[in-house]
């Protein structure tokens, strides 16, 4: 049993008051919010799988797969909620859900989420949403699981071919991104993340931030915080050219209807960002657009013209747009 020191800090604490600071941190732990959803053991990590709306018979379920680093479901799930059953899910080392020893490319993540999908029970036909990296996710899974997919909605999505073969300019931003991710380990482990969530400068970052309610940025800020987000987002950066290979073998969907987010810039032009290659960036993701437009017969493309690529932040409306449109084409009719 470990000694409570009799004098901490300068002030002398009793027997009696050690035992009150020590239940009050039983306490604390005890009131710790519990995970909005459920969390389930697929057997190499716990996936944590959060589910609103109703289940409707003859229309196909929501699912969403958040970009690198991102937990941005929880901004658009109540909004989502109100036009069809939807889930949204932590991959692994994100938000309640625990680290994965499995590499972090798309095939690795795709058999995760399979296996999230039926441990959950939840049946097909998905719709299935792709924000950014995410989009490389759930297109391998419409590829692979193609009889369980009604339908397809790629948020500003990544194409392999550029994402292969980045100019220097962006792949030296690239560099600069995943070290600045490293950094960021070191940060959350020292708290000072924690430090800059709860002086605001998250939402002085990303103003739009301020328009959504405590409750619904809870749950990304209490992922941003913790080392293991930006342990998981190095190694996703570092494994995405494995996840390029697996993608090449996914570019052609059939007559799927797929719809594709198009923002207008991947950054919003400002003053700081000038150092940046913002042209070539801007370039290079309208080749990714126009190349994400052959993978279907049946491909719709659905412009964001005031966002830029972080569309669930800037131009919500566009993303339940597209999933309306999606949930009219797919939902059967009765009889």
């Amino acid at each position: 049993m470990l000694a409570v020191p009799p004098n901490l800090c300068g002030y002398v604490i009793s027997s009696s008051s050690a035992q009150r600071l020590t239940n009050f941190g039983v306490v604390a732990k005890k009131i710790r919010p519990p995970p909005p959803g459920k969390i389930y053991d697929i057997g190499d990590c716990k996936l944590h799988l959060y589910r609103r709306g109703r289940p409707h018979a003859n229309q196909p379920t929501v699912v969403l797969d958040h970009s690198l680093g991102g937990v941005e479901g929880y901004l658009l799930i109540d909004e989502i909620a109100t036009l069809a059953d939807v889930c949204i899910y932590d991959r692994a080392g994100y938000g309640w859900s625990s680290h994965s020893p499995n590499p972090r490319n798309s095939s690795e993540m795709v058999q995760e989420f399979e296996a999230l999908m039926q441990q959950a029970e939840i049946q097909p036909p998905y719709i299935l949403v792709g924000d950014s990296l995410g989009s490389y996710n759930m297109r391998l899974y419409a590829h692979t699981f193609p009889d369980k997919v009604a339908g397809l909605i790629l948020t500003d999505g990544l194409h392999e071919d550029k994402m292969g073969h980045l100019p220097a300019s962006l792949q030296l931003m690239k560099l600069i991104f995943t070290a600045g991710f490293v950094v960021s380990i070191l940060g959350s482990f020292l708290g000072f993340t924690r430090i800059f969530q709860q002086l605001g400068l998250f939402q002085l970052l990303s103003p739009q931030l301020r328009h959504y309610s405590q409750p619904q940025l809870s749950p990304v800020l209490r992922s941003f915080v913790r080392p293991k987000h930006w342990f998981t987002m190095t190694r996703e950066i570092i494994g995405i050219n494995t996840s390029n290979e697996q993608l090449s073998k996914a570019n052609d969907l059939g007559a799927l209807p797929v719809i594709n987010i198009k923002a207008r810039h991947f950054f919003t032009p400002s003053p700081l960002l000038k150092p940046l290659p913002l042209e070539t960036t801007d370039t290079v993701w309208m080749q990714m657009h126009q190349a994400l437009m052959g993978l279907s017969s049946q491909s719709l493309s659905l412009p964001a013209q005031n966002s830029s690529h972080f569309v669930w932040v800037d131009q919500p409306d566009a993303m339940l747009e597209a999933i309306d449109r999606m949930l009219l084409r797919c939902t059967r009719r009765p009889g």
